[in-house]
């Protein structure tokens, strides 16, 4: 793990003025590096960024619960490149105390709508849960179960005109429901852009600068296709393999 004293070099940004930066429809593009690169982006980026700040701490710990049906098919929708797919979720945000069950599409433009309802139990039971997740869901509510967890740290980034959001994951962990079994990607870091439409960003330049190029990544494809292995997975295998290169190639340095 790198060492967080670089996350100080960051003028803070706190949880309550981030709530203009929500962005619920958006576009998306995610980058696959390392924590050597991190590093480095880091470094360009401390003038240009603000770093949320939870009361004084700037990488917070996140777990979630992706729900699928018996047959996984939202990871099916995902892994065969549907352009329009949906995940349900429970988000908690370990250090601020909140939870949510989030219902996230992306539609054929690329976009990313997002809806979701504070609630104060892991789970997708009872009524409250139901009523929001009926209308929103493609399936039968009642047909959902856990499927995979994860847990990570993250560090979120706001640019100084607060059109962009940036999130930076590390420390992928994974357990699957499914097969009970337990994966990590310990050493992959995971940064993600969340605009406003096509608004200017200046971290691509400096991603483009490191030669951290575009890669999609999806933390619940990815940890299913990781912790079991009987599930489709042919064309998250270009993926996985590219992780496992990058990790080597930082390694070796």
């Amino acid at each position: 793990m790198f060492d967080n004293t670089i996350l100080d070099s960051f003028a803070p940004i706190s949880l309550d003025e981030m709530k203009s930066v929500r962005l619920m429809n958006r576009v998306d593009s995610k980058f696959v590096t390392t924590i050597p690169r991190l590093v480095e982006l880091l470094e360009l980026a401390k003038d240009e960024y603000f770093m949320q700040d939870i009361d004084g701490k700037r990488n917070s710990a996140y777990t979630t619960l992706y729900y699928d049906t018996p047959s996984l098919d939202m990871y099916i929708m995902h892994h065969n490149g549907c352009l329009g797919r949906q995940k349900v979720r429970v988000r908690e945000y370990v250090d601020s105390g909140q939870m949510f069950l989030e219902v996230k599409n992306k539609n054929n433009h690329r976009r990313t709508r997002k809806k979701r309802i504070s609630i104060d139990e892991f789970n997708i039971e009872g009524q409250e849960k139901h009523d929001f997740l009926a209308p929103l869901c493609w399936w039968d509510v009642e047909s959902l179960r856990p499927a995979l967890r994860n847990w990570f740290n993250r560090i979120t980034l706001v640019n100084k005109a607060k059109t962009e959001r940036v999130t930076i994951d590390t420390g992928l962990r994974f357990h699957n429901f499914v097969t009970g079994k337990d994966d990590s990607l310990d050493q992959a870091v995971v940064v993600e852009l969340k605009r406003d439409g096509n608004q200017p960003s200046p971290l691509l330049s400096m991603l483009r600068e490191l030669h951290i190029h575009p890669h999609g990544f999806s933390k619940y494809c990815i940890g299913t296709a990781l912790s079991n292995p009987g599930v489709k997975q042919n064309r998250l295998k270009p993926k996985l393999h590219y992780v496992d290169r990058l990790i080597s190639m930082d390694c070796n340095d």
